[in-house]
């Protein structure tokens, strides 16, 4: 399984009562890799999920629980290329005890009451189905596991927020049920500061801006959120943001979050026309600007290679500490992958100034 499979192979999951026993369910959506080979579906999804047969498959197929592309296919369906797979079949729940584990761990503060961490692009916050372990709550676990005080598994204390597996930057955490239910409400308040910056594909027409739009998810590829033209549907979401600088065919912008919604930074510039660079959900990993020239084309693809997910760094973080009142705020360097991108497309972006005054 490809990484975006396991990152997104466990949409949902949901529990139904039938004569007083529980069943838990999963709603598992698998897009095929592009170099699939054709496959029957019973037995490409052997090979992807955990916790069946072939005979769950199979029942599922007979009771039009699988689908491919928004159609109903049976067990003999071919597999292709690119395939939008979606199948909901009972399993046995996961085990969630979050155990400790030790993974590095970039403490950016901490005291009595809480920690910032900075988080490295590629780690799962927290453990669920297909990331059961070597997540950061796991690492914190581990950090932690001498403070008899905090308990991993208890839903009071732990990570207040979350950020994508793929996007890098500040995160809070909360050692007691005090500071998490103070942190929580100044997130719930909007009463927090939180800057992200981002590369987006295209040169923005305004050097700053508002973008309002209830965010939901997709009705045409559950992979993806979106913003509802109905302001009856969805959540409501609020990103502001202002253009840093401008790199030929690209630019780097900070968003300021007023609501914190998911994939909303990623929701909303795409909204805007303006998709985050090498964001693979949303198609920022095709060349989306720029010339039809070999040279240039070959320059994007080293640029992906340079930075391999979405181009997005959760940079500041500001709240007020829940014991002292005092206004707390970090500011946290861009990765090193994300640097070497913008060097990149500095040093393109100086390149075609000078051949043009030339």
């Amino acid at each position: 399984m490809s990484e975006k499979e396991l990152e997104l192979s466990c949409e949902e999951e949901f529990e139904d009562v039938v004569d007083g026993e529980e069943t838990l369910f999963r709603e598992v959506c698998i897009v095929a890799d592009r170099g699939q080979s054709p496959i029957r579906i019973d037995k490409f999804l052997i090979d992807h999920l955990a916790n069946t047969s072939r005979n769950k498959i199979q029942q599922a197929a007979d009771a039009g629980f699988i689908s491919v592309n928004g159609k109903v296919v049976k067990s003999n369906y071919k597999v292709k290329p690119c395939d939008e797979i979606l199948i909901t079949y009972d399993t046995p729940a996961y085990d969630n005890t979050i155990v400790p584990e030790n993974i590095p761990l970039d403490v950016v503060y901490e005291d009595n009451d809480l920690m910032v961490v900075n988080k490295p692009a590629g780690l799962v916050v927290h453990p669920g189905c297909g990331n059961t372990h070597g997540t950061l709550i796991n690492a914190i676990a581990w950090h932690l596991k001498d403070n008899p005080a905090f308990d991993a598994n208890d839903p009071q204390v732990g990570l207040v927020h979350r950020i994508d597996k793929n996007t890098s930057g500040l995160l809070v955490v909360a050692k007691t049920a005090m500071a998490k239910s103070h942190l929580g409400k100044q997130f719930f308040d909007k009463t927090t500061k939180r800057t992200y910056n981002a590369l987006v594909w295209g040169a923005l027409k305004e050097n700053s801006g508002t973008v309002v739009g209830n965010i939901t998810r997709n009705p045409r590829n559950r992979l993806q959120m979106t913003v509802s033209p109905d302001e009856t549907v969805g959540k409501y979401a609020v990103t502001h943001y202002r253009v840093l600088e401008k790199l030929s065919y690209v630019s780097l912008v900070e968003c300021n979050l007023e609501t914190g919604r998911t994939h909303q930074i990623r929701v909303h510039m795409k909204h805007i026309g303006h998709i985050l660079f090498n964001d693979d959900v949303y198609g920022g990993d095709e060349i989306l600007k720029g010339t039809h020239f070999n040279k240039y084309s070959q320059f994007v693809r080293n640029c992906f290679k340079l930075c391999p997910r979405q181009a997005l760094h959760a940079k500041t973080l500001g709240f007020v500490h829940p014991t002292t009142g005092e206004a707390m705020f970090f500011d946290s360097e861009l990765p090193s992958d994300f640097v070497a991108l913008l060097d990149a497309w500095r040093n393109y972006s100086m390149a075609s100034a000078a051949y043009q005054v030339d």
